[in-house]
């Protein structure tokens, strides 16, 4: 059976604190009419600090998307290999021994895919396959750990690299004045991740069910629009309400494996805001703290977009709280609305 490893998490250095927001959202829009609904906002989302990878006053500029994706590509390749070497190290497996890489990122576009790069700087053989998935948002994560699952079923033997690069920085927009961006522009964080699924041996999380869920004809209610100045994030107010209809979903993948969703012993789950987490609790039945390393993600890295279950899943193994044979969900929920669920029982390697 597949297993997800250790992940390797990185974040860049520069730091904004809820403070620093807070006051920035003051001096840029003190004019706007509906100020003191997004301080309010921004305060509730329990965002304390995020991270970026580049100083605030050029994260505040728009130098154009063609600079901006220059931006990504440069700050890709400098982080990413770092994060990748130790996620193979954490896994105990070379390069060489990889059979796919699934590149998730919704904040920059490349062609062809990181992954190419990748396959050629860091030593991965010429065969090694390659997933690029960039338009699953938020989703992407759990999307990920599910086609390396759908891989390691199909080939047994094989072992796959995920790789979550987030730079949510480089898709300000100075001139979106709206409520819903306005928050975004309080919530979301720059992070990279990495895991590897093994086909065999390994210690973490064993992968036994996936399954996705969209909630019909909501596509419009977390999306981008596509402009000349790049990606404009659009994200409607009844987003976070999305638990209630999502947490059945959750409940029906945990039926077919004839668990109880509000029963497991460990949860990981994209953490876009507190009221997510706050919504699942109540649906699902389980007390919060069951949701405690998504919490802390959100608290000290903000939304960090596909990254955060596996920054979530990382904060477990630190803890060292699971014990062989628990069980647990992982999820990831972005735009569609898309739910990518996963169900794995906790093992150690022999």
């Amino acid at each position: 059976m597949a297993v997800l490893c250790k992940p390797a998490i990185a974040v860049p250095e520069y730091i904004i604190t809820q403070d620093d927001t807070l006051e920035l959202a003051r001096r840029l829009h003190k004019d706007h009419s509906q100020l003191r609904l997004v301080l309010r906002l921004i305060e509730h989302t329990g965002v304390l600090k995020r991270h970026l990878i580049q100083p605030i006053d050029k994260v505040l500029k728009h130098p154009g998307l063609d600079a901006r994706s220059a931006v990504y590509e440069q700050e890709s390749k400098a982080r990413v290999p770092a994060v990748v070497r130790q996620a193979l190290d954490q896994a105990e497996l070379e390069a060489r021994q990889i059979d796919l890489i699934v590149y998730v990122s919704c904040t920059g576009f490349m062609m062809p895919s990181l992954t190419a790069w990748l396959i050629n700087t860091l030593g991965f053989r010429s065969e090694t396959r390659q997933i690029p998935i960039a338009q699953l948002g938020c989703a992407a994560g759990g999307a990920a750990i599910n086609r390396a699952h759908d891989f390691c079923r199909a080939y047994p033997d094989a072992n796959v690299l995920i790789v979550a690069c987030e730079f949510c920085s480089l898709c300000y927009q100075p001139t979106d004045l709206g409520v819903g961006s306005l928050l975004s522009n309080g919530l979301f964080g720059d992070a990279i991740a990495a895991a590897v699924v093994r086909g065999r041996g390994g210690t973490g999380v064993r992968l036994e069910r996936n399954g996705s869920y969209l909630i019909p004809h909501t596509e419009d209610w977390i999306s981008y629009a596509v402009r000349s100045t790049g990606f404009h994030f659009l994200l409607d107010k009844r987003v976070p309400g999305t638990m209630e209809p999502l947490a059945p979903a959750l409940r029906a993948v945990a039926d077919q494996q004839r668990w109880n969703a509000g029963e497991l012993d460990f949860y990981l789950v994209h953490a876009g805001g507190p009221r997510i987490l706050d919504d699942l609790s109540r649906f699902l039945e389980v007390p919060p703290e069951a949701f405690r390393f998504s919490r802390a993600t959100l608290t000290e890295y903000g939304n960090i977009a596909s990254a955060v279950v596996l920054d979530a899943l990382g904060r477990m193994f630190e803890e060292e709280s699971p014990r062989e044979g628990h069980r647990g969900l992982l999820a990831g929920f972005g735009p569609g609305i898309t739910a990518e669920m996963a169900l794995g029982t906790w093992t150690a390697a022999a």
